[in-house]
C-alpha cells in the first residue's frame, strides 16, 4: 500500500542462535506448559505411563538375571524356580511395557497436539492483528518461519523430547542404583569412563551445535532465493534471467552441503568416539566381571544383569547429547515465538463486533496540519502540514509526483499509521476515539495491484461481506461489470483464481476487487491508483465500475492518470509532502504556473505520442 516503506519491507532480522541452557531461557520455555495446563491430567497421565514404561524396561534384565541363575542352580542340581515360569513372568512384562509405551506415546502425542493447535491460533492471531509497521519490517518468509518451523520444533519437544528426556532420567537413574546394588566395584569400573565421554561430548557437541546453525542460516538464504524468485518470477523471465538464478541458488546450495557435510564428519566421528567408548567399557566391564564371577563373588546372572544394565546407562548417557541439542534448539524456537506473543509494541484493538450505532460515519473526514514519518525511516519526511477536508459524499482526487506521499495519505485515512504531528478526523471527531474495527468496517480499499486469495471468484467477492447470498455477490459483480466474463467461465462463480489470483487477467482481477467493496457497502472508499496499470479497454470497464462505487459515498481517489478525475469534486496536489494547489479540474488548469497544468499538459503530450 504505501510506497514510502515498500522499501522497508525486505528488512530482515537475523535468526536467532541456538539457545543456551540459562534459568531465562529456561522460564521462557514455560510458555510451553501453560498452553498444556488445560490438558494437564491427561499429561500427569503421560508421566504416570513413562515410569511405568521405565520400571517395566529396567524389570526385564532382573528377571534376565533370574532365569540364568535359575538355570545355572538347577544344573547344579538345586532348588529354584522353574525356567518356564520365569519366562512368563518376562513375556508379562513385555506386555505391560507394550501398554505403557503405547499409552505414553498416545497420550503425549495428544497433548502435545491440541497444545500446539492452542499456540498456533495464539501467534496467527497475534501476527494478523499487528499494526502495518510490524510487517513492513519482517519479511513474510521470517513470519512463515515462526508458525511453522519454530512450533514444529516446540512440538516435537512436546511430544517427542519431553518423554525421552524424563525416560532417560528415569533409566539412568534406576540403572545407576541397580548396578551399585549388584557390584559397586564394577560399578567404579565403569564410571572410570565417563568423564571422558562428557568432555569429549562437550567439545564434539560446540562444534557440531556451530556447524548446524551455519548450515540451517544458510538453508535459510537458499529458501529466500527460491521464495523471491518465485514470487518475481515475471521479471525472471521478462530479463531471461532463469540461468543466472539457477546459478544463484546452485552455490548457494552448495554452500549448504559444503556446511552439511562438515556437520557429518563430526557427528560421525562423535558418534564413533561414542560407540567405542560405549562398548569398550562393556568389555572392560565383561572382563573383570569374569574375575569376580571365577572369584564366586559375583553370579553369572548378576554379571548379565548389570552388562545389560551398563548398555540402558550408557545408551542414556549418548541419548542426552542429542536431546541437549534438540532441547537448545526448541529454547531457541520457544524464544522467537515468545517474542512474538509478547510484543506489545503495537496496539491489537480489532474486534468483530458490528458497528455500534455512535460510531456509524456519515463520511465527512479532515486532515488538520498532518505530518508524518514511516517509523523505520524518521528522517525522512513524508508529509508535512498537510491539510485536507471532504464533505459526505465527496470524491477527492489526491495527484502529484512519485514520492510526494498520495499513498501515504490512503495509509492514514486507513489507520495502518498515527500521524506524528496534527489530526485526523471523522465527522468531527478524532480518529483515536472509534474503535479501529468500528472505523474499518465501514471503510473499503481497491489498489493498484489487487491480491485475491486462491479460492474461488465466489469466495473472494465475498471477502468483502463473509456469509453474503448468492444473489447479492451477484448483485455485486454486476455493478462492477465483471459478471458477464465471470459466467464465461465453464465454472461460473466457483472458477478457482489460482494463486494472488494468477489465472485472472489484470482488468478481471481490479473489476472482482471492485465487486468485493460494493459487496461492502461502504461509507469512505479509498482507490489507490485503481487503474493506472490497466489497458485503455480495461480502463473503460472498471473507471465505470469505479463510478458505480463511488456513487453517494465519500471516496478518496489516488490518481496517476488525470483523466480519469477530471470530475472529482476537488483535486489535491501534493509535492514533496506539501499541499501546493487545490480546487477543481477546471480551477487548477487556470493556474498558468501550478504544477497540476504542467503534470496534466505532461500527460497529454505523451498520450499523444502514444496515439
Amino acid at each position: 500500500m504505501a510506497r514510502g516503506n515498500r522499501q522497508d519491507n525486505g528488512a530482515r532480522k537475523p535468526d536467532m542462535p541456538t539457545a543456551k541452557l540459562t534459568k531465562e531461557n529456561l522460564r521462557e520455555a514455560l510458555l510451553i506448559f501453560s498452553y498444556v495446563k488445560p490438558y494437564r491430567w491427561t499429561f500427569i497421565t503421560g508421566l504416570l505411563f513413562i515410569a511405568l514404561s521405565s520400571g517395566t524396561t529396567m524389570a526385564f534384565p532382573y528377571f534376565l538375571k533370574r532365569l540364568i541363575d535359575s538355570a545355572h542352580s538347577l544344573s547344579l542340581g538345586k532348588e529354584a524356580v522353574a525356567p518356564g515360569t520365569i519366562a512368563l513372568w518376562m513375556l508379562g512384562i513385555l506386555i505391560m511395557q507394550m501398554i505403557f509405551s503405547f499409552m505414553r506415546v498416545y497420550l503425549f502425542s495428544y497433548v502435545g497436539e491440541y497444545a500446539l493447535a492452542d499456540m498456533r491460533k495464539d501467534v496467527y492471531r497475534k501476527m494478523i492483528m499487528m499494526s502495518m509497521n510490524f510487517f513492513a519490517q519482517r519479511r513474510v518468509g521470517e513470519l512463515s518461519s515462526r508458525i511453522s518451523a519454530d512450533l514444529s520444533q516446540i512440538q516435537e519437544a512436546v511430544t517427542g523430547m519431553l518423554a525421552e528426556i524424563l525416560r532417560g532420567l528415569l533409566t539412568l537413574v534406576i540403572g545407576m542404583g541397580l548396578i551399585l546394588y549388584l557390584s559397586r566395584s564394577l560399578t567404579l569400573v565403569m564410571l572410570s569412563v565417563v568423564p571422558v565421554i562428557v568432555v569429549a561430548g562437550v567439545v564434539f557437541g560446540r562444534k557440531i551445535r556451530k556447524l548446524s546453525r551455519h548450515t540451517q542460516d544458510q538453508l535459510a538464504d537458499s529458501n529466500t532465493i527460491v521464495q523471491e524468485t518465485l514470487q518475481g518470477i515475471g521479471n525472471v523471465k521478462a530479463f531471461t534471467n532463469e540461468w543466472y538464478e539457477i546459478g544463484r541458488y546452485t552455490k548457494s546450495l552448495q554452500q549448504v552441503v559444503k556446511l552439511a557435510v562438515s556437520n557429518g564428519r563430526f557427528r560421525g566421528f562423535f558418534v564413533s568416539f561414542i560407540l567405542m567408548s560405549i562398548f569398550g567399557t562393556i568389555i572392560l566391564v565383561v572382563w573383570y566381571g569374569t574375575t569376580l564371577v571365577q572369584a564366586g563373588t559375583l553370579s553369572f546372572g548378576d554379571l548379565t544383569a548389570f552388562v545389560v544394565y551398563t548398555a540402558f546407562v550408557g545408551g542414556s548417557m549418548a541419548g542426552f547429547a542429542d536431546l541437549y541439542t534438540q532441547l537448545q534448539k526448541t529454547l531457541g524456537a520457544t524464544q522467537r515465538v515468545r517474542e512474538i506473543l509478547r510484543d506489545d509494541t503495537e496496539p491489537v484493538a480489532v474486534t468483530d463486533e458490528p458497528v455500534a450505532e455512535i460510531n456509524k460515519l456519515h463520511g465527512a473526514v479532515r486532515f488538520e496540519h498532518v505530518a508524518f514519518s514511516y517509523p523505520s525511516r524518521k528522517e525522512v519526511h513524508i508529509l508535512k502540514d498537510v491539510s485536507i477536508s471532504a464533505a459526505p459524499g465527496e470524491q477527492i482526487a489526491i495527484v502529484g509526483p512519485s514520492g510526494a506521499g498520495k499513498s501515504t495519505i490512503a495509509a492514514l485515512l486507513l489507520r495502518f499509521y498515527q500521524p506524528d504531528e496534527g489530526k485526523l478526523l471523522f465527522d468531527g471527531r478524532p480518529a483515536d476515539d472509534i474503535p479501529l474495527s468500528q472505523l474499518r468496517k465501514q471503510m473499503a480499499l481497491v489498489p493498484q495491484d489487487v491480491l485475491l486469495f486462491g479460492g474461488t471468484i465466489r469466495e473472494n467477492i465475498a471477502y468483502g461481506k463473509p456469509g453474503a447470498t448468492q444473489a447479492e455477490i451477484e448483485a455485486a459483480a454486476r455493478k462492477a461489470n465483471a459478471h458477464d466474463f465471470i459466467v464465461g467461465f465453464s465454472e461460473g462463480y466457483d472458477t478457482v483464481v489460482g494463486e494472488r489470483g494468477v489465472k485472472l487477467s489484470g482488468g478481471q482481477r481490479q473489476r472482482i476487487a471492485i465487486a468485493r467493496a460494493i459487496l461492502k457497502d461502504p461509507v469512505i472508499l479509498v482507490l489507490d491508483e485503481a487503474t493506472s496499470s490497466l489497458d485503455s479497454a480495461s480502463e473503460s470497464l472498471v473507471q465505470e465500475a469505479l463510478d458505480n462505487l463511488m456513487k453517494n459515498r465519500t471516496s478518496f481517489v489516488i490518481a496517476h492518470r488525470l483523466s480519469t478525475i477530471r470530475n472529482a469534486d476537488k483535486i489535491v496536489v501534493l509535492d514533496k509532502g506539501h499541499v501546493v494547489e487545490s480546487g477543481t479540474h477546471q480551477e487548477l488548469l487556470s493556474h498558468d504556473d501550478g504544477l497540476y497544468k504542467s503534470l496534466n499538459k505532461l500527460q497529454l503530450e505523451w498520450t499523444s505520442e502514444e496515439s
